[in-house]
């Protein structure tokens, strides 16, 4: 069974870091571009990060949202099966709930986790 489970958000001040976390299992991971997104009510979900598959002779390949390039890092643990996110210098604008999926879009979405920046 295909899931995307997401965690580690939460509330923090501008300037903070947290990091996010996405278990997937039911998919050959590996080998699959995954994408952390982002979704504000009213607005669509966008793309801010991607991590292409790994090898032997590739770490995977990363692309960045322009709004979030310098201060976000995707990176993964295919051993974990889990695509993880760290935002630092996080900014009130950053405030979103965060889900992760494939570079398709092709799975069922999770459940997000929400991340607010507020002082």
């Amino acid at each position: 069974q295909v899931q995307l489970v997401e965690s580690g958000g939460g509330l923090v001040q501008p300037g903070g870091s947290l990091r996010l976390s996405c278990a997937a299992s039911g998919i050959f991971f590996s080998i699959t571009t995954m994408g952390w997104y982002r979704q504000v009510p009213g607005n669509q979900r966008e793309l801010v990060a991607s991590i292409s598959s790994t090898s032997i002779m590739s770490v995977g390949s990363t692309n960045y949202a322009d709004s979030v390039k310098g201060r976000f890092t995707i990176s993964r643990d295919n051993a974990k099966n889990t695509v993880y996110l760290q935002m630092d210098s996080l900014k009130p604008e950053d405030t979103a709930v965060y889900y992760c999926n494939t570079i398709n879009r092709n799975l069922n979405w999770g459940q997000g986790t929400q991340v607010t920046v507020s002082s």
